[in-house]
């Protein structure tokens, strides 16, 4: 199996002490939602520390979950062994998935299109290995709405933002990059998170189904 030699130490101790608390704080709510209804198989693109693991309902049969990062796999293969449905935790990277062409069902990226080095070749291959009609299904945080905060997100990620953050952009047009790699999205919800008075350069987020177009 290759190597994939992609990882963030600061960042990936970070993201596992507070991605519990986002959690509690809203975010499982989301991923459960994302995953409600999925069947057959799945492929999950940068698993993190498998916090999805614990939402995908009965009707998947199987998930590879693919993470390059290796203090986020080995969380990640715990949280496995006590998921609802079979999982297998690999190393591999989004631009370059280990599996054959249109080998499942769905495909899963939640808040890992914002970081991957680039979209476009991450979409392809998601689009690869799906079959038409396959669904992929996506929660991440995106460009805001106001013209105000983009120019900030444009700003932060320019500098210092994707450094400190495993790559993170914060102000990614995801919704179109999925439209534009051959998607159709079916259902698409915007939301904040966290919710709060004062709307964070991350805060914008989205919930989507999108399916490969036939």
């Amino acid at each position: 199996m290759p190597v994939h030699r992609i990882s963030h130490p600061v960042f990936a101790r970070f993201y596992a002490q507070v991605s519990p608390a986002m959690d509690a704080g809203g975010m499982a709510a989301r991923r459960r939602q994302l995953l409600q209804g999925l069947t057959g198989t799945v492929i999950e693109i940068g698993a993190g520390n498998g916090l999805n693991f614990a939402h995908y309902p009965a009707g998947v049969t199987q998930v590879l979950a693919v993470e390059p990062d290796p203090f986020l796999r080995q969380i990640a293969s715990r949280n496995a062994a006590s998921a609802p449905v079979p999982i297998e935790v690999t190393d591999g990277i989004a631009e370059d998935l280990p599996a054959g062409d249109t080998t499942f069902d769905a495909a899963v990226a939640t808040l890992v299109l914002c970081t991957v080095a680039s979209q476009q070749a991450a979409l392809r291959e998601i689009h690869r290995v799906l079959p038409p009609g396959g669904q992929l299904r996506f929660l991440e945080h995106v460009r805001a709405g106001t013209a105000g905060l983009r120019r900030l997100q444009r700003l932060l990620d320019a500098a210092i933002w994707p450094a400190l953050n495993g790559g993170c952009h914060t102000g990614r047009d995801t919704a179109a990059a999925v439209q534009a790699a051959g998607f159709t999205i079916e259902r698409l919800d915007r939301f904040r998170f966290p919710e709060m008075r004062l709307t964070l350069p991350a805060s914008p987020h989205l919930s989507a189904i999108a399916s490969r177009a036939l």
